[in-house]
């Protein structure tokens, strides 16, 4: 991996949802490659760049829990938009009208913390990598982001930080030696016609806590 980075995050709770499930939240076991995009991509994104995920290392053991937590079924109406312009509008939702309020159970992770390594793609513009990297860095040293990252789902924060190359690197849990056999796993989507927006999945192995991410290109939809 030329002119990359490697991000430490942790957090509490995580849940990657996998998009079979319908009904229940259930998560994948590991963070997916659009999950650990996203992290990155709240530290530092440009429209002129895409980040791409190389590799996933998972640190703590894979623990589930399961919750039951009251949610709203509907959405705020299209307006929104109008509403935000003209400065004019209700966009309040109130929950306890009809049967808007609901609950749904999640099965998610606990304790969770992993190591992302990722590079950059430049899509227009000049080809100046070394810049973006620098003010990756910058930001993933201060600790700044432009959001809060998540892990899966937007109430699950993650914390990080930057890995440098003399940095002690996080020791991987003695469970997560050997292979592993995770199935079909979430790459990331394809937006290239935002039309027909299509989810790219890829056979996902993990060996000693350690994912290989193959390229988007590779991916099945």
């Amino acid at each position: 991996m030329a002119f990359g980075i490697k991000l430490h995050c942790w957090g509490e709770w995580a849940c990657f949802t996998r998009p079979e499930m319908k009904v229940e939240r259930v998560s994948y076991d590991v963070m997916t490659p659009s999950a650990a995009r996203g992290v990155v991509e709240a530290i530092y994104w440009k429209p002129e760049i895409r980040w791409h995920v190389d590799r996933i290392t998972v640190l703590n053991p894979i623990q589930f829990t399961s919750v039951r937590r009251n949610e709203v079924k509907d959405k705020i109406g299209a307006g929104v938009a109008k509403a935000m312009k003209d400065s004019v509008g209700n966009l309040a939702f109130y929950v306890d009208e009809g049967d808007n309020r609901q609950q749904r159970a999640t099965l998610m992770l606990r304790d969770v913390g992993y190591i992302i390594e990722a590079h950059i793609e430049i899509l227009s513009g000049p080809v100046n990598i070394a810049k973006h990297l620098d003010q990756f860095n910058r930001r993933a040293r201060k600790g700044a982001c432009f959001t809060r990252p998540y892990l899966g789902c937007r109430e699950f924060a993650a914390d990080f930080e930057m890995l440098e190359a003399e940095s002690a690197v996080p020791a991987i849990d003695a469970s997560l030696a050997g292979p592993r056999d995770l199935g079909w796993m979430l790459h990331d989507i394809d937006f290239t016609d935002p039309k027909n927006m299509q989810a790219k999945f890829f056979h996902a192995t993990m060996q000693d806590g350690v994912i290989e991410v193959p390229p988007f290109a590779e991916a099945y939809a």
